[in-house]
């Protein structure tokens, strides 16, 4: 109450010119606000995703689209790798409680620059790993540029996410998928200084209810060669 009686007299004292700036820089702030949050909502984006059910589990793929910073290039070319997470959930619906969570997936995605032979380098491994500990992968390639790197990172192709028994054929299910660039994987140095940096920021979220592509096994072949290895 003390508010109102305060700001009403103001703005009537307040002569037309003043206030039509105070106005026009208050809806500018408004919309720069506006365009600054939606540019960090943009700093990652789901453009594809399927999901595919076989007698052998439930299987996703996706494409996410996003851009390399020059920052974030540099500390590549420096030698340090960046480490991409992507996570699924899938929850079975339930009118009398809360979803229950039914299956969980996550995949540790690496990306190296190795000056010696100048090649870009992609270790893939399940689980979210650490940089300290070591990443044993089931997928290791190599890439003569950036580029062709990062359409490696940005592409899953038919990532098991569930055993086939864990999605009930009569029920609704939800998919909850994330990908993001780990930046608690960074050198303790970096992190104290890329947080909260837009530049750093590369983050998407899609959740969305489960539709299942029925698919043969035997047509259930993978497009690309896996080598097995261990990266330390």
């Amino acid at each position: 109450m003390s508010t109102t009686v305060f700001i009403t007299p103001f703005l009537k004292s307040m002569p037309i010119n003043r206030l039509a700036r105070a106005l026009r820089w208050t809806f500018a702030l408004g919309l720069l606000m506006l365009a600054f949050h939606a540019g960090l909502a943009r700093s990652a984006e789901v453009v594809q995703l399927r999901t595919e059910r076989t007698d052998d589990g439930v299987f996703l793929s996706a494409l996410i689209s996003f851009d390399i910073a020059p920052a974030v290039e540099d500390a590549l070319l420096k030698g340090i790798p960046m480490f991409f997470v992507a996570e699924a959930d899938i929850s079975r619906e339930r009118w009398y409680w809360t979803d229950k969570r039914v299956a969980s997936a996550a995949r540790t995605i690496r990306l190296a620059y190795q000056p010696l032979t100048r090649r870009w380098r992609i270790n893939v491994a399940a689980g979210i790993v650490s940089s300290s500990s070591g990443l044993r992968a089931s997928l290791n390639q190599s890439y003569d540029t950036l580029a062709e790197a990062l359409v490696a990172v940005q592409r899953l192709t038919r990532w098991k996410i569930a055993e086939a028994g864990d999605i009930d054929p009569g029920a609704r299910h939800e998919l909850a998928f994330s990908f993001r660039l780990d930046l608690s994987q960074l050198p303790r140095p970096f992190q104290i200084g890329v947080a909260g940096q837009r530049d750093w920021t590369i983050a998407a979220e899609v959740t969305q209810r489960l539709d299942l592509v029925p698919v043969r096994s035997s047509e259930f072949v993978p497009k690309e060669p896996v080598q097995e290895a261990a990266v330390k």
